[in-house]
């Protein structure tokens, strides 16, 4: 969604990049590229001229004129400002000191209240969490329905006593939904109202009262991030007619512009607190104002990225592959490789978690173009080799690449590829786990081979000669006076003091450094 913001703003910073000094012109030039910046994104006019005038105003002073590297002070002031009209900081849900948490979801009809339940229901059963889904959207055809079978999917449960399309009374079913939890012991009570088309009274009044019956602990407003600027008007009706706490953004793995999503938290005065960016239940999460500006920005998110590593891995398994890979290479088999290729489906979309990491943006034809199913091909390959094969891949010779090839329907090359990968791969792999560091990155500590380090510092042992024989002479002659001042007792290599010592004259290639 904030791919074309995402390209502007780096083509902006590109032109700063390797200015000793900002001027005002580059500043007011600066500036104009990133108001346009924004208002092609679709974000509000008054947000934009609230961003540039605190932009300028921070550019213009002290910590970019006297900074050493003006262009990345520009950039982090622009970091600061994004994370500014984003809501600050990260804003966590309340929960009652007495049990049940009444979470309340309004918002119009179609912005995904009804999954966005569900996708909250199984976030926090993740946290801990007992949640209900309790259905009180009565009007839209099979609303109560849907929810049930989200509720399904999500494995929480529901609370739905009538059957909707019309039928039953929304304010009754919350009033009930309380006691209910009590009784089956639910720590978290999630309520999905009605909506509409557009703002009408009735909408406003059944919302009110339903809050009214439920005094819930949070209201929180669903938004779609794609319908632009109707969405910060939706917003502010909302926050006047029946007051909420925080808002949902639903769809942000649209390709609308996302304006509206920078706009709201700073028009309302409330802030985002999550973000549904996909269809399935693990595509949601809590919503990091630092985090969504360093990903529009093209810092990446990896703190994110982390988050998503640590719940999808086991500890347990993380320590038991690390000994195994220590032991020796042939120790990893392509049953771990497949386990491992696995646990990193789990964390979700690959192009979605390539491009969290820093410096991506500038591949994103190619993360766009990643064929996912590239890891099922893999998979299937793999599980059509005998286990004996898996442990050992040495023993795969033509005949078995074609029986591996027709039972998983690809190419032979297909698979003679994948055993040639996993071979490098696991050599990488036990290197890293033994303390040798990534190979070919001999300069950092950790990191390096040791075979070519050693190879560097042979190298450098002996002076090159000049090819030139006077001077080769003069540079053995020069060589011998020193060894001969050194063994006199003059660590420097000068002559002895005396009458010697006053005809010293230095080096010609001295005189020559020295001016």
């Amino acid at each position: 969604m904030f791919d074309t913001l995402s390209d502007r703003l780096a083509s902006t910073f590109k032109n700063l990049r390797g200015k000793g000094r900002l001027s005002e012109a580059d500043i007011d030039a600066t500036a104009r590229e990133i108001r346009i910046a924004l208002l092609e994104a679709d974000v509000a006019l008054p947000v934009v001229r609230a961003f540039i005038k605190q932009v300028k105003e921070r550019a213009s002073g002290s910590e970019v004129s006297q900074s050493l590297n003006p262009a990345q002070q520009v950039i982090k002031i622009v970091n600061e400002e994004l994370v500014g009209i984003l809501g600050g900081e990260t804003r966590r849900l309340r929960f009652a000191k007495t049990p049940p948490t009444v979470i309340m979801l309004a918002g119009l009809q179609g912005a995904g209240k009804t999954t966005l339940a569900g996708k909250l229901g199984h976030w926090l059963k993740g946290q801990g969490h007992t949640p209900l889904l309790v259905a009180c959207d009565l009007q839209r055809p099979n609303a109560v329905n849907q929810l049930s079978v989200v509720a399904e999917r999500a494995e929480v449960a529901v609370y739905a006593p009538e059957p909707g399309n019309g039928v039953g009374d929304p304010v009754k079913v919350a009033q009930d939904s309380i006691e209910f939890a009590r009784a089956k012991q639910h720590d978290v009570v999630i309520v999905d109202t009605a909506g509409r088309l557009g703002i009408d009274q009735e909408l406003m009044q059944q919302a009110a009262d339903i809050r009214d019956a439920v005094n819930p602990d949070e209201v929180l407003f669903v938004v779609d991030a794609m319908i632009g600027q109707d969405a910060v008007n939706t917003a502010e009706a909302f926050r006047d007619g029946v007051g909420f706490d925080g808002v949902v953004l639903s769809k942000l793995d649209g390709d609308a512009r996302g304006g509206a999503a920078l706009s709201i938290a700073h028009v309302t005065g409330k802030q985002v607190m999550f973000a549904s960016n996909g269809e399935k239940l693990d595509d949601f999460d809590a919503f990091h104002p630092d985090r969504m500006a360093s990903r529009i920005l093209g810092m990446g998110d990896m703190l994110s990225l982390i988050e998503k590593a640590e719940q999808t891995f086991s500890q347990a398994e993380a320590e038991k592959m690390a000994a195994k890979l220590q032991k020796g290479p042939k120790e990893f088999t392509l049953d771990d490789f497949l386990a491992q290729m696995e646990q990193v489906r789990k964390m979700g979309s690959l192009s979605k978690l390539l491009g969290m990491l820093p410096g991506m943006g500038q591949m994103k034809e190619q993360i766009n173009n990643l064929d996912e199913r590239e890891v099922d091909r893999t998979a299937a390959i793999i599980k059509s080799m005998t286990p004996a094969e898996r442990q050992e891949p040495t023993i795969i010779n033509g005949s078995r690449r074609a029986r591996i090839a027709r039972g998983s329907g690809v190419e032979v090359s297909a698979v003679k590829n994948l055993i040639e990968r996993f071979f490098d791969a696991r050599k990488m792999m036990s290197k890293m786990a033994q303390g040798g560091g990534i190979p070919g990155m001999p300069g950092m500590p950790g990191a390096g081979g040791g075979a070519k380090k050693k190879k560097q510092v042979k190298q450098a042992k002996g002076k090159r000669k000049s090819g030139n024989p006077m001077k080769r002479k003069a540079e053995e002659a020069a060589a011998a006076a020193r060894r001969e001042a050194a063994q006199n007792g003059n660590p420097l290599g000068l002559p002895p003091g005396g009458a010697d010592a006053q005809d010293f004259e230095l080096p010609e290639e001295f005189k020559k450094f020295m001016g």
